[in-house]
């Protein structure tokens, strides 16, 4: 770059000396150097920038043999005209090229370092080199274009710069041949500068800038710039032809300001829309998401909605949007695909995180899009929470319909595999003891007593199944006096177990549920815990409940999975809507505390 850069100076300088020496002072020394440097070193510029192609970005031709072997022969094409031109003397050159230069240049012009061969040979070389040219000018781009075609991650990005300069300097190029003076001098100097500045940011901060919205911004722009050049220059001609000279400015300014004027700031628009998206206007992306979230119905597609609505609002090649769903599973869809690293933000719902959405590096967001992105996601987080919150209350419903056929059948198959074979047999009993009631009143006396038996093991089977459906104790002593029977039933020598607080009024639901859970509980402290002392705390609190039970046991190692009576806790308090959390205190022993909501509703009977 330093190298190629000297020469573009030196080449301009020498051309300024040039005209200074042979127009104004025609006595200042250095007229023959600064006329071989221009003329003879000149066309090595050519060389250099073929050079910065291929080396661009790390100094090394391509690794790869196929585009190894175009780099070599695009260097030799770039390479054999600048030679020639530097070492074929100048009577033959100007014959080859047909030139007769002013005498004062012919003055200046010298043969240093030419090699005196037959014109023939040099007539053949110079054929040559020109024909190779365009393989020298043309074959580094396409060897950048394979480059970038097979670069990946970070040498992509790097490449990404220089294919943006090209495209700057194309369209510089082209602007150059078609305007008049000086605008040509004006575009090659944007492009070199822009070629410059586009090599070093690749090379030493190419992570600090998005080039991905660069690059269609500036293609866009600068088509769009020609457009409205090409628009208003035939405005202007029309309105000349018809109007004449004089009226012309004036026709074309009513003209532009009326009706051109307005559709190039849509065409602005619009264009910018399909280089940066929606993100200018946030009213637009918020109401493609809510109209995208409205006309979805399952979560998958609100969660689609949601990457395809990001993907479009800020031109993203990649989105991945993944939800944490109550049961612990993942739900995740991605939109579009990407090399490039990822960045991970946060969904939140009530300031609850509640998943996550991935999108490319590559498009760094300013403030403005974060803030616009983070309208987008709480929007989505709560269309999603609503979404999960539907799927929960089906799978309740459908929860709550499978519990009741199965407690059905459970009943049916008690009742009809006990209590109705006992109470028949107990009838064929009776039937037997009054048959033999006349003749045998001591066998048909036994026989009632077995009667009496059979009817108290049903008595017991019906009680058995009064308890499963409801514990007993709790309509006869409520929750503490129900929770204080259970804890002197368990409690041992070894273990003293107290129960205390004020639950107050709770509905039936709650109390079957904090009497499961603070009884399964204390199963585990007597069964597993090996601890001396055990507690249950009933507490109000505004409107739930709060169940916790802590002994000084062993606690439980980090290795143990939990089984089946913890899951059983948590489920009995996920149930009404509440929670249970099992720890393990860092002075050892164990606490379950289940939060279950509940209401000021009496229990059945009570009033």
């Amino acid at each position: 770059m330093a190298g190629y850069g000297s020469a573009w100076l030196l080449n301009g300088l020498a051309g300024a000396w040039i005209r200074v020496v042979v127009f104004l002072r025609p006595d200042l020394p250095f007229g023959t150097a600064a006329e071989w440097v221009y003329d003879r070193l000149g066309p090595t510029l050519v060389l250099g920038l073929a050079l910065l192609l291929l080396l661009f970005p790390d100094g090394n031709l391509p690794r790869e043999r196929p585009d190894r072997a175009v780099a070599r022969a695009c260097l030799v094409g770039a390479s054999l005209l600048p030679i020639a031109l530097l070492l074929v003397p100048t009577a033959v050159a100007d014959a080859f090229h047909g030139e007769s230069p002013p005498p004062e240049i012919a003055a200046l012009r010298t043969d240093a370092l030419t090699l005196p061969l037959p014109a023939g040979v040099w007539n053949a070389v110079l054929t040559v080199a020109y024909a190779l040219l365009p393989l020298g000018v043309l074959g580094p781009v396409a060897v950048v274009a394979l480059r970038y075609r097979r670069a990946r991650g970070e040498r992509r990005q790097q490449l990404r710069w220089l294919v943006w300069a090209g495209l700057v300097s194309v369209l510089a190029g082209a602007a150059g041949f078609t305007l008049p003076a000086p605008i040509p001098y004006a575009a090659l100097g944007l492009a070199v500068v822009t070629t410059s500045t586009a090599v070093v940011v690749a090379v030493a901060r190419y992570r600090l800038y998005d080039v991905d919205r660069l690059l269609p911004t500036t293609v866009v722009a600068l088509l769009l710039a020609a457009l409205v050049l090409a628009v208003d220059l035939v405005v202007l001609a029309v309105a000349g032809a018809a109007f004449g000279d004089r009226d012309a400015a004036l026709a074309a300014v009513a003209v532009v300001a009326v009706l051109y004027t307005p559709l190039r700031s849509r065409l602005w628009r619009a264009a910018r829309r399909l280089t940066r998206g929606s993100r200018d206007d946030p009213y637009a992306a918020v109401s493609t998401l809510a109209g995208r979230l409205e006309a979805a119905v399952a979560a998958g597609e609100q969660l689609a909605a949601l990457a395809r609505s990001v993907a479009e609002a800020f031109k993203l090649p990649y989105v991945c949007v993944e939800i944490d769903r109550a049961d612990g599973a993942r739900a995740v869809v991605e939109h579009g695909h990407s090399d490039s690293p990822t960045v991970e933000l946060p969904i939140r719902y009530r300031d609850e995180p509640i998943g996550r959405v991935v999108v490319a590096e590559g498009r760094r967001l300013s403030d403005a899009d974060q803030r616009l992105l983070g309208e987008l996601l709480r929007q989505a987080a709560g269309a999603a929470r609503a979404g999960a919150l539907s799927a929960s209350l089906q799978s309740a419903r459908e929860g709550l319909v499978t519990a009741r056929e199965e407690e059905r059948r459970r009943l049916r198959r008690d009742l009809h595999d006990s209590l109705g074979p006992g109470l028949g047999a107990v009838t064929l009993r009776i039937e037997t003891a009054r048959g033999l009631a006349a003749r045998d009143p001591e066998r048909a006396d036994a026989v009632l007593e077995q009667a009496v038996a059979d009817v108290g093991a049903l008595l017991t089977d019906v009680r058995r199944l009064v308890h499963d459906l409801r514990p007993p104790a709790l309509d006869e002593l409520g929750l503490l006096g129900a929770l204080r029977t259970l804890a002197r039933r368990l409690s041992t020598e070894d273990l003293v177990i107290t129960v205390d607080g004020e639950p107050g009024e709770l509905t039936a639901a709650v109390e079957v549920a904090a009497f499961r859970i603070a009884s399964e509980a204390l199963t585990n402290v007597v069964r597993h815990a090996a601890a001396t002392q055990a507690r249950v705390t009933l507490e109000r609190e505004d409107d739930r409940l709060v169940v916790t039970v802590t002994d000084d046991g062993r606690g439980i190692g980090a290795d143990v999975v939990a089984g089946v009576g913890t899951l059983s806790l948590r489920e009995r308090a996920a149930e009404l809507g509440g929670r249970t959390t099992v720890t393990c205190p860092p002075g050892g022993g164990t606490v379950v505390a289940a939060e279950l909501p509940c209401t000021a509703t009496p229990r059945e009977g009570d009033a």
